[in-house]
């Protein structure tokens, strides 16, 4: 093991040693470079949020939906948890690339849910096997908290949010110009505080987080002139979001000094 994978090793053995589980997967240009527990199980939370955008643009590439068709929002659409949608009064249009932009740069549960209507359940989890996603689902919609007894949860599997973020990167999940709007979004994070935690001003960047009772992720790229590093971090058992999420920097910044792509 070289001195950089001890490095991150011993970080996962540090955040694991309260209790708590951390699923990670790094791969760079396509080439996974290190994992830990990245075949496992866990709750996505708003990860997911990325498959869900794979798929609608993958129907904006059928000509099935389009990016500038209105979405008028409903009271009945409101959802719970994060974002700005579900304090505003209803009745208001917004066009399905503005929904994409709310659901992917806050986090927006009511636009989530929107989009799985229009996208469909079920076109979201065949995209997700599709691009190699065999362990990950999408259970249900948006609801701000875990899963209660009756309903399925989103799960993600590190290696599989690999492929995905890997697939959007190389330009294959959909068409070249939909992956490149699709990284554009993820660019839109407005979470600095795990991935990019300690990523340099300017960095060309993009993920999404998801955060849930005693779940805390964060996946994403980061791309410099050496190429470019894809990194899953999934955990679950922190007691505090602060903790995770000074975790997830620290192995953030291991994982790309193990990658070459940050100094």
């Amino acid at each position: 093991m070289t001195q950089t994978e001890t490095a991150l090793a011993d970080l996962l053995r540090k955040g694991e040693a309260g209790g708590a589980r951390i699923g990670l997967a790094l791969s760079l240009d396509g080439k996974m470079l290190f994992a830990h527990r990245a075949d496992e199980r866990f709750i996505s939370a708003s990860v997911v949020k990325i498959a869900i955008m794979a798929e609608v643009f993958r129907a904006a590439d059928a000509g099935v939906l389009r990016l500038d068709q209105p979405v008028t929002v409903t009271a009945d659409m409101m959802a719970p948890g994060s974002g700005i949608m579900n304090h505003l009064a209803p009745g208001y249009t917004l066009q399905l690339r503005d929904v994409l932009y709310l659901m992917m740069s806050i986090s927006d549960n009511t636009a989530t849910n929107i989009l799985i209507d229009m996208a469909g359940m079920d076109r979201i989890n065949a995209t997700m096997q599709a691009l190699g996603m065999s362990g990950s689902v999408l259970g249900r919609k948006m609801r701000g908290r875990r899963a209660i007894a009756g309903e399925a949860e989103n799960i993600a599997v590190p290696a599989d949010y690999d492929r995905l973020i890997g697939a959007i990167v190389n330009g294959t999940a959909a068409s070249a110009p939909a992956c490149a709007e699709m990284m554009d979004l993820l660019r839109g994070q407005q979470n600095e505080r795990r991935l990019a935690r300690f990523l340099p001003k300017g960095a060309d960047w993009g993920s999404k987080t998801g955060t849930v009772e005693g779940v805390v992720n964060d996946a994403g790229f980061l791309r410099t002139a050496k190429g470019t590093a894809v990194l899953s971090m999934f955990t679950e058992g922190f007691e505090r979001m602060v903790d995770a999420e000074a975790v997830l920097g620290d192995l953030a910044q291991a994982a790309f000094r193990l990658a070459c792509v940050l100094d």
